[in-house]
């Protein structure tokens, strides 16, 4: 009885198998190639949007802050006074200090009048010139410690939310609030390794302008695209051992001033790919995080294939290595079939596979 039922699950399996082999042979599968043809691709990074110019008002003296002549969120101009802290103490430092360089000065002539005449030594003359330019020293010392009672924009820009209030003490080093110059945006975004690699290697790109920058879009915080291109200016000279990133900076203009310092979004690189080979991403498979194709040899059978994938576009691959522009590869049917099975096929062209697909190409 066991004798049969062996007998039984070993016929059952060899007419498995002789059945599959038959499908196999009875089904016809769609077999196309590799597409050849220029095509972009566009790869989107986080960012962070800075001023070109952003920093600290701070004080320099202290005393109580008397008067505030902006508003805050306003546009400032270079040299404008923004505050005023009581300055009666260094006006008073002032006019001593003016006075005693008065006092020496007259001192001073009429010693060189003796000194002339031979009534004084040279000496005497010496030291009275010293004293005189020791009393002109502290006279600009005050002059300079009065003007650091007025705050003033070193550059044009907006002004932030203040950090004192009128009557408010100040003591040296205390914030008034922040200056950014928003003219001009930079715009900060981190690369892999191996996507810098393809941007320092990939020549004639369309992304690049006359001068060699590559130009990035950028998308707001709302989705909306920045109505103006953006220049990459800048890439830091050491990778992030931690991260693997390589930090870009893409200058943008910003004449309406819509960007502020801190905000972020979304940048936009498009790398084009001059004679490349594009393929179904449904045509290949992965084994332990290998990509395949099945390859169709003259004789009709399949040969496994490892390719390496240079790029990724929706519903496509483009190829780095491993295929050529006249192999034929297996579109349908991975699952049905196994290494060197022979299989009738139907030959679909590239361009129309492809054109159902998602891709921008030039």
């Amino acid at each position: 009885m066991k004798i049969a039922i062996y007998i039984s699950a070993i016929i059952f399996i060899f007419t498995s198998c002789e059945s599959k082999k038959e499908e196999k042979h009875r089904t016809k599968f769609s077999v196309t190639s590799p597409l050849k043809k220029d095509t972009i691709i566009t790869r989107d990074y986080v960012c962070q949007i800075r001023s070109q110019q952003h920093i600290e008002l701070r004080a320099l003296e202290k005393g109580y802050l008397q008067k505030i002549f902006i508003q805050e969120g306003k546009f400032v101009k270079k040299g404008q006074l923004l505050f005023q802290i009581m300055p009666l103490l260094y006006q008073a430092e002032l006019q001593i200090a003016q006075a005693e360089a008065e006092f020496v000065r007259i001192e001073y002539e009429n010693t060189k009048a003796l000194a002339d005449s031979g009534v004084v030594s040279k000496n005497e003359l010496f030291m009275a010139k010293a004293k005189l330019t020791k009393a002109k020293a502290q006279q600009a010392l005050a002059q300079v410690h009065l003007g650091f009672t007025e705050v003033r924009a070193p550059f044009d820009g907006i002004i932030d939310r203040f950090q004192l209030r009128l009557g408010s003490l100040v003591n040296e080093g205390d914030l008034f609030t922040t200056l950014s110059d928003n003219n001009e945006m930079w715009v900060y975004f981190n690369v892999p390794e191996a996507e810098y690699l393809d941007y320092k290697l990939i020549e004639n790109k369309p992304t690049a302008t006359s001068d060699g920058n590559m130009k990035v879009r950028l998308y707001m915080a709302n989705n909306e695209l920045f109505p103006h291109v953006g220049k990459v200016k800048t890439i830091e000279a050491d990778f992030n051992n931690e991260t693997g990133n390589i930090a870009f900076r893409a200058n943008f203009p910003n004449p309406q001033r819509l960007l502020r310092h801190g905000e972020t979004g979304n940048v936009q690189v498009t790398v084009p790919f001059k004679n490349s080979l594009i393929i179904p991403q449904k045509a290949t498979f992965e084994v332990l995080d290998k990509k395949y194709v099945y390859v169709v040899d003259k004789e009709n059978r399949l040969e496994t294939r490892k390719i390496s994938i240079a790029a990724e576009l929706p519903d496509l691959y483009i190829i780095k290595d491993g295929l050529k522009e006249t192999d034929k590869i297996l579109l349908e049917g991975l699952r049905l079939v196994s290494e060197n099975d022979k299989i009738e096929y139907i030959y679909m062209a590239p361009i129309k596979i492809i054109a159902n697909l998602k891709i921008k190409a030039e």
